[in-house]
């Protein structure tokens, strides 16, 4: 949970608001299949499914009251990886300024399988 202040008081977000906004700003994006879960038993990428999104983001609240994003993603076969991480990295940013107000320190995307 981040905690947002200002000069009226404090807004307190929950981890799980955060990942739902990122999750749904990363695979609105072009090229996105989904987001990406690595299993830790037998070491195998899944996709997730909408509901559980955030099991593919990790969010790091650092003492300046900033997060660091980090998205583990699947993408379609075809598409310019970089292109597409770049613009992942933009619409998180954007998205999780406008809906919550917090200070994204960084953004870092994972490609973690590639569909066929």
């Amino acid at each position: 949970m981040i905690e947002l202040k200002n000069e009226k008081g404090s807004v307190f977000v929950s981890d799980t608001a955060l990942s739902s906004i990122t999750g749904a700003a990363a695979t609105s994006c072009f090229g996105v299949k989904g987001m990406a879960y690595r299993s830790m038993t037998d070491g195998i990428v899944h996709l997730l499914r909408r509901e559980a999104m955030s099991k593919g983001v990790h969010i790091t609240q650092h003492d300046d009251h900033e997060i660091s994003i980090e998205l583990h993603i699947v993408v379609e076969h075809g598409v310019n990886i970089s292109a597409v991480c770049q613009a992942i990295i933009g619409q998180v940013r954007y998205l999780v300024t406008e809906n919550t107000g917090a200070v994204v320190r960084g953004v870092n995307v994972c490609v973690d399988s590639m569909t066929m």
